[in-house]
């Protein structure tokens, strides 16, 4: 392996490194992946998306069964959790598919290193030194091209560690039992997801969140929405909040805030989970020794992923300017597998990037919101469908929430659209595809959809940007 070059050498493996990995395997080029961790798949497998997502759907099942005697099923008996089955199913969805990596690295031909990756400076000759350290061994990785996919980690509140009762997404995955209570600190995906989740398990839940609303970066009536929704559910929201300490007690943990209407409110719970962002894991990897200047601990890099170091691209959470979105990543790592190899790409534009929620009810957006096309100064048309109206939504029994559609009001070019309700995760890809092949409301109107579906919602809400929904 000393006297290997690769083509392109990736420092991290989690989706934004592996896929990097996988595409430039299918380009046929000599590829070395190294990973700290002993799997691979980065947070996303092990502590983010797939086993939260996991909990969701359990979650989800569990409040259909609540009403199974309405849906005429009988005989049932009062439905009860079994917490460590669902933990352990969890696990195995997670195993199966750090398993599936591996298999896909042999498949491509992509050598996996083991061991914590390390810049060492600028190329000489062409060709980049990664020195890589594990278990008190050290080798050197050299690579022609090297991509930069850390990861990141959850941020902590000041003074605060994490431990069995102050939790962030990776300790609350591992709980013994579901909690009585929780206070979650943090209104952005994390902390609503986890709220929906220990909600339908039976968990009173407190949301503090310090901005003016529950996930700020969605489209104001999208946040309206979920905060009606989870009053109706009985979680009790505070936003606009401050949070002043955080003390563990004798059964728990003690949180102490100042209210939007500066009182000043003391909660106590079981658990509290810090979901207030996550931090780039850019320290000790060497940028010292490159011409890498981070800010915040963020990488700069420009269209095409490079940052100021020639031949080092950076892909994933440590990129600044990028939403932390494992889609986004896995995206980045695709184009700069593509730039590489001297293949056909395309850069990664910021408003045709999908956010996901996998609350209940979900949430799904891409592209501009109504205030964000207004401060641009743009003409506008919005439009809005309630899945009320929607007979498949009814067919369900997910009725919540709406699609709202905003447009340019001269051309009818769809500039942003933003779900809230069932399926809203699947929903928005139709969106995104609207959006990425510049597709007018005219386009969408006439573009025929099944019925009955929760898609044909979709057309309904870009008829009703011109006042022409069928079904309200």
């Amino acid at each position: 392996m000393a006297d290997t070059i690769y083509d392109l050498a990736i420092i991290g493996g989690g989706p934004a490194g592996y896929t990097s990995a996988i595409r430039a395997g299918q380009y046929g080029l000599k590829v070395a992946l190294i990973e700290r961790e002993s799997k691979l798949g980065g947070t996303c497998l092990h502590w983010g998306c797939i086993p939260t997502k996991s909990l969701l759907f359990n979650a989800e099942i569990y409040d259909h069964f609540k009403h199974a005697k309405e849906y005429g099923i009988e005989g049932l008996g009062e439905a009860k959790i079994n917490w460590k089955t669902i933990l352990d199913r969890k696990n195995q969805i997670v195993a199966k598919h750090a398993k599936g990596l591996d298999f896909l690295m042999r498949k491509n031909k992509v050598t996996v290193v083991p061991g914590f990756g390390k810049l060492t400076g600028p190329a000489k000759e062409g060709i980049h030194s990664v020195e890589v350290s594990n278990d008190g061994k050290a080798q050197t990785i050299k690579a022609k091209n090297v991509a930069v996919a850390t990861g990141s980690d959850a941020r902590m509140l000041p003074g605060l560690k994490a431990d069995d009762r102050i939790l962030t997404n990776m300790e609350i995955l591992n709980i013994n039992d579901i909690p009585k209570s929780m206070i979650i600190i943090g209104a952005g995906a994390v902390g609503v997801e986890f709220g929906s989740i220990f909600r339908s398990f039976g968990s009173e839940i407190t949301i503090v969140e310090y901005l003016p609303r529950l996930v700020p970066n969605e489209d104001e009536d999208v946040s309206k929405e979920l905060a009606r929704t989870f009053r109706k559910r009985g979680i009790d929201i505070n936003v606009g909040a401050k949070v002043e300490t955080v003390e563990r007690t004798k059964t728990g943990v003690k949180v102490t805030f100042t209210a939007s209407d500066g009182k000043q409110v003391v909660k106590e719970a079981e658990k509290v989970l810090v979901a207030v962002g996550r931090s780039p894991r850019t320290e000790n990897i060497g940028l010292e020794n490159t011409k890498i200047k981070p800010e915040r601990g963020f990488i700069k890099t420009n269209e095409w992923m490079q940052t100021d170091e020639p031949g080092v691209f950076a892909i994933g959470d440590i990129v600044m300017g990028l939403p932390q979105l494992a889609h986004v990543g896995a995206m980045a790592g695709v184009v700069v597998a593509a730039r590489v190899a001297g293949k056909y790409a395309r850069p990664i534009r910021r408003e045709r990037i999908p956010g996901c929620t996998y609350t209940e009810p979900q949430i799904g957006s891409v592209g501009l919101t109504e205030a964000q096309a207004k401060e641009k100064g743009l003409q506008i048309k919005v439009g809005k469908f309630p899945f009320s109206a929607n007979s498949k939504a009814s067919i369900i029994d997910s009725h919540e929430g709406f699609i709202k559609v905003v447009a340019d009001a001269k051309y009818g070019e769809i500039l942003g659209v933003h779900i809230i309700g069932p399926s809203a995760t699947e929903l928005i890809a139709e969106a995104v595809l609207a959006i990425e092949l510049e597709s007018t409301i005219e386009d969408l109107m006439f573009t025929i959809h099944a019925h009955p579906t929760l898609a044909e919602g979709m057309l309904d809400a870009f008829g009703s940007v011109e006042n022409l929904a069928i079904n309200v």
